[in-house]
């Protein structure tokens, strides 16, 4: 052991005197791959938030960095509220959400003094979807829709719902309470954010919600569009009726999201950008990406484009603000 530790001494004093550097080695429990900061040769933007928004986030996200070769976007996926939570606390620069930021959540920033610059980036039309094997129900009202999911629901048949419909037992998936889909979602079915059955399994990862209505013969669940649209042979999306006939139902499409006609389950997306963090060139560069080529991005992944004068309010909100910089 003596002679070990010896051996250990004489190669340190060697490699000293031959000019070179011995690097640290990360001790238990820290993170693994965290370089120290002299030691960052690129530029990085810390990007949380919203699982919906995340789809075409890392769709940007990987062609802006294929132009913008030095600068590496750190992007995480947590939910709507999470995301707030990580910008409240000063480490992020932007955050993805799926709904507008709370009153509370903003005053909490400014509290904090970060300033939140809001750019609508895309509209969502959110899902209502089932089993493939579901043959009973194509179109939904929502005050089914609420009695199926309300606080308290007494629902456990889709036969509970509609008496036409089969006693096959209903099973719920959906994103946790960390979610901007989850406060739409709770509010616009159930007339009050964050109120909702407990009967159902939540997560914050939309294709594990996929998975167990896709699993389930009567599993029912929601989430963005985009995940609807590259999951079509899983399952099957609802129409959805805002008035008391479900033949009034109507599918989530980019017309139908656009116009407003998919109601009341329609909705922008956003991300909120750290006004102090627009000091640096690559976050401009970054936001500014997003609402020009990374525009290309929001069709491909399922998503609905902006109206052009939504897209250009976005811009000249961008502008104003590096302007003032």
């Amino acid at each position: 052991m003596r002679e070990c530790v010896k051996l250990g001494v004489y190669l340190a004093m060697v490699l000293m005197v031959a000019g070179c550097t011995v690097e640290s080695v990360d001790a238990p429990g820290s993170s693994a791959g965290e370089a120290p900061a002299a030691a960052e040769s690129s530029k990085r933007i810390q990007v949380d938030g919203s699982s919906t928004v995340a789809k075409v986030a890392a769709a940007v996200q990987e062609e802006f960095e294929s132009r913008f070769t030095d600068t590496k976007v750190a992007l995480k996926v947590t939910g709507t509220g999470t995301g707030f939570k990580e910008m409240i606390a000063g480490r992020i620069d932007i955050a993805n959400a799926s709904r507008p930021v709370k009153e509370s959540e903003r005053s909490d920033c400014e509290k904090n003094g970060i300033e939140l610059l809001e750019l609508k980036i895309a509209l969502d039309g959110l899902t209502v979807c089932v089993n493939r094997e579901n043959d009973w129900v194509d179109s939904i009202t929502v005050a089914q829709l609420k009695k199926i999911w309300e606080p308290g629901s007494a629902v456990k048949s889709w036969k509970d719902v509609d008496p036409s419909w089969p006693d096959v037992p209903i099973a719920l998936f959906g994103p946790g309470e960390e979610s901007g889909t989850f406060d739409y979602f709770t509010e616009v079915i159930n007339g009050k954010e964050d109120l909702i059955t407990d009967n159902y399994s939540a997560s914050a990862d939309d294709n594990v919600t996929i998975t167990g209505v896709s699993g389930e013969k009567g599993g029912m669940g929601f989430f963005g569009c985009a995940y609807y649209f590259s999951n079509q042979d899983k399952v099957k999306a609802l129409r959805v009726s805002s008035t008391e006939s479900a033949a009034d139902g109507v599918l989530p499409s980019t017309e139908s999201v656009q116009t407003g006609a998919y109601k009341p389950l329609s909705r922008p997306l956003f991300i909120y950008v750290n006004r102090k963090s627009l000091a640096r060139p690559e976050v401009q560069d970054f936001a500014r990406f997003f609402l020009s080529e990374g525009q290309a991005q929001v069709s491909k992944v399922g998503y609905v484009p902006l109206a052009e004068a939504d897209l250009k309010a976005s811009v000249e909100a961008l502008d104003a603000a590096t302007s003032a910089k």
